[in-house]
């Protein structure tokens, strides 16, 4: 075993500790998904207080980031990026400057500007754009055309009809400011999730944090894979996250920035890794790579690992997770 095998190890050995406290949790719905907050602390004011600032956190981000939000810096650059350069928070034109390392590391598997031809979907009520349709809107998905100023801060578009969404990374980075905001409060085991992306701090008060992978074809609960988790984050991308069906097709959210339609070879993707922006943005790079390429990309970095379940229901590791 590679990267991570230290991370199994310490949780599988890790001793049951004894200092006095207890484990506060927490759900609610933020970002448009579950967000879960679990701690460890022996105050239950000062408990109750960090799990505050880290909803409170998240809804901040989620103000700042959301593409369903007018009032929202992200929909301020969809309105008017194509005309003008538009100034953003320092907060936002850090994380878009990351997805966009993360477009050219991968090639453009990853690529905020899929919104130019994602928003023609509505997997509510089970709109997929025809070809016509998506012809007309794939020259606007281009993450080269998307213009970053450093000096002002601002934000481009240099191909009409251009938009962009963080869908793909937005969650992974407010589940990391959460994280930080628990450790300056001296919170030592605490986990973080946001729908599919989860970091956890430490570890369960001296064991590992069993984490199962969904197996996506079977009854929610079923996990094809269990992992012993300590002081990493993890994130899942899948195909049954949202998505509708027609005429035996599965047309489900994660696009392919080439094509402009769902990616197909795969029917998940679980990343694992340092901090959940990377692995929330990598979750969803590797599942429109696919096994063969994104495996690839994978044992490329320091760090990763990957669990992928393909279009036939095949489980593959990367080398660091690979069972003997």
């Amino acid at each position: 075993m590679r990267k991570l095998s230290w991370i199994l190890c310490l949780a599988l050995a890790a001793p049951a500790a004894a200092a006095d406290g207890r484990w506060y949790r927490r759900e609610a719905a933020i970002m448009g998904t579950a967000v879960r907050v679990e701690l460890w602390h022996a105050d239950a004011t000062a408990a109750g207080e960090a799990i505050d600032a880290v909803l409170a956190e998240m809804r901040r981000v989620d103000a700042l980031m959301s593409s369903f939000r007018p009032g929202s810096e992200l929909s301020r650059i969809n309105r008017e990026a194509e005309t003008r350069p538009v100034p953003v928070s320092p907060e936002l034109f850090a994380l878009i400057r990351r997805a966009q390392a993360i477009s050219r590391l991968s090639g453009g598997a990853f690529d905020i500007t899929y919104a130019s031809v994602g928003h023609l979907y509505n997997f509510r009520q089970g709109i997929a754009p025809d070809d016509r349709a998506l012809k007309q809107a794939l020259p606007a998905v281009d993450y080269r055309s998307l213009v970053l100023d450093p000096k002002t801060l601002s934000v481009r578009f240099a191909r009409p009809g251009m938009r962009i969404d963080l869908g793909g990374i937005a969650k992974g980075h407010a589940v990391d400011r959460a994280i930080a905001l628990l450790r300056a409060r001296g919170v030592r085991e605490a986990l973080v999730s946001a729908g599919g992306d989860t970091r956890i701090l430490g570890d369960h008060h001296g064991r590992p944090w069993l984490t199962g992978i969904r197996d996506p074809r079977r009854p929610p609960g079923t996990s094809a894979v269990v992992l012993p988790l300590a002081d990493t984050a993890i994130s899942t991308s899948g195909d049954y996250e949202r998505y509708f069906e027609r005429d035996g097709v599965r047309y489900h959210h994660i696009i392919s920035p080439r094509t402009g339609r769902p990616a197909r070879a795969v029917r998940s993707v679980t990343i694992l890794g340092p901090d959940a922006t990377t692995t929330d943005a990598l979750s969803t790079t590797v599942f429109v790579l696919g096994p063969r390429d994104g495996l690839a990309l994978v044992e490329r970095l320091s760090g990763i690992e990957a669990v992928i379940i393909d279009a036939a229901g095949r489980v593959h590791y990367s080398s660091g997770l690979a069972p003997p």
